[in-house]
């Protein structure tokens, strides 16, 4: 068990550094966990994997608030409608299958992938100055992808990346500091869940949240240093590594 720990360890870090950078970790972190932990049930698993991702998260949204600002009001608005949502798509997880909703994300992540790679200054600068920020088409992004994060997972970060700078005009610094923000409250409405229903390996739980906070860190500060440019082309791996990740589940598995 220590090797296999071990080895949790190292992939949460790199869930984290990834993250912290474009969102994404969990298409890391959970396939390793559901092949390293095969004696577990899938809620186990998941549940266990929230922890990590939440300490990361954490870390990885102190840094980008210091660089980026958000309005009181519009954090609490965004963190409280994405924590019901994902509360309410974990609690749907242990009760229905996720399996039928993969091709249609996978759909969706074709074209985030084509629209991004061709339009070069996707992201690059706010487009929004000109116009009145719309805080209810933040709110239902932050429903849907919120509700997406407790249901399916993987890619919630990077999907919130992409609504907040095409929906909301948004860069890609401004975006990911928001979708941190965001994930967190996501993250703590499947943990709620998932400890009420006594699905969290703690002793795994806890020393990869270490790994995956130190990740957070190192991953946010490299971004908020690299700047837009680098974001985006972290940004189109991830969503390509995700596109691969479902392919490979609606396809093949």
């Amino acid at each position: 068990m220590n090797s296999v720990l071990l080895l949790l360890c190292l992939i949460a870090f790199l869930a984290g550094f990834v993250d912290a950078i474009v969102g994404g970790g969990g298409l890391i972190q959970t396939p390793a966990g559901l092949i390293l932990m095969p004696q577990e049930s899938i809620a186990k698993v998941i549940g266990s994997l929230k922890i990590p991702s939440f300490s990361g998260t954490f870390f990885a949204a102190r840094q980008y608030l210091k660089k980026v600002k958000i309005p009181l009001n519009r954090l609490l608005l965004f963190t409280t409608a994405a924590f019901l949502s994902s509360y309410v798509g974990s609690l749907c997880l242990t009760k229905v299958s996720n399996q039928f909703m993969k091709p249609v994300i996978f759909i969706v992540l074709v074209l985030v992938a084509i629209y991004t790679f061709t339009k070069k200054d996707f992201g690059q600068k706010r487009n929004n100055s000109n116009k009145t920020f719309s805080i209810s088409t933040g709110i239902l992004i932050c429903i849907g992808l919120g509700f997406y994060d407790g249901f399916i997972g993987p890619g919630a970060g990077s999907l919130l990346v992409m609504a907040f700078i095409s929906l909301l005009g948004f860069d890609f610094l401004e975006a990911n500091a928001h979708a941190k923000v965001v994930n967190l409250a996501t993250n703590l409405g499947s943990i709620t869940l998932f400890a009420m229903k006594g699905s969290i390996i703690w002793s795994v739980a806890f020393p990869m949240a270490i790994c995956n906070a130190v990740g957070g860190v190192i991953g946010s500060k490299l971004a908020i240093a690299k700047g837009n440019q680098f974001i985006r082309t972290v940004f189109l791996i991830v969503i390509i590594g995700t596109l691969c990740r479902l392919g490979y589940d609606v396809f093949l598995h």
